[in-house]
């Protein structure tokens, strides 16, 4: 598993675009696994700190209950025009780690948005595919990162 930091020193402009892509609107999709491995999307807001990728949940909510059983997760930014010709999309893949030291995370969170969370469940993400999409023209292209295979471009009409 890739470390977010990990993964941008590898690919900086695409680690650029995917976290411009979640910065543009906060909330984004999360899909997780139940208990039977039927998924399940819940809203979460992304939050890109310290070279890690985090996001926290209410205490104990259900979202928090299927990472900490079965860590595997996909990511998805909010898309905001059918087009997809303003802005593109991202999505990102990998497992959660559930956090119980927030100590650091919380002063740095303090520091960079004068925000005191409360009581929260905090994951932390390794990734392991990281796609961007982008309207060229009139077709669509998709730049897809695998860890350990690099990246994939493929154009689609």
């Amino acid at each position: 598993m890739a470390t977010w930091a990990e993964f941008a020193a590898e690919q900086p402009d695409m680690a650029a675009f995917v976290q411009g892509r979640f910065a543009a609107d906060r909330h984004a999709l999360i899909a997780t696994l139940r208990k039977d491995g039927s998924p399940r999307i819940s809203g979460v807001e992304p939050d890109f700190a310290r070279g890690e990728l985090w996001a926290g949940t209410m205490p104990d909510s259900l979202k928090s209950k299927d990472l900490r059983r079965d860590p595997r997760f996909a990511l998805h930014c909010m898309t905001t025009t059918a087009s997809m010709t303003e802005a593109g999309d991202a999505k990102i893949s990998g497992t959660a780690e559930f956090w119980t030291d927030k100590t650091d995370y919380l002063k740095d969170l303090f520091e960079r948005t004068g925000w005191d969370p409360g009581e929260f469940d905090l994951f932390r993400f390794d990734v392991t595919e990281v796609v961007q999409l982008t309207v060229e023209g009139d077709g669509m292209v998709v730049l897809s990162w695998h860890e350990g295979r690099g990246t994939r471009r493929v154009g689609k009409k």
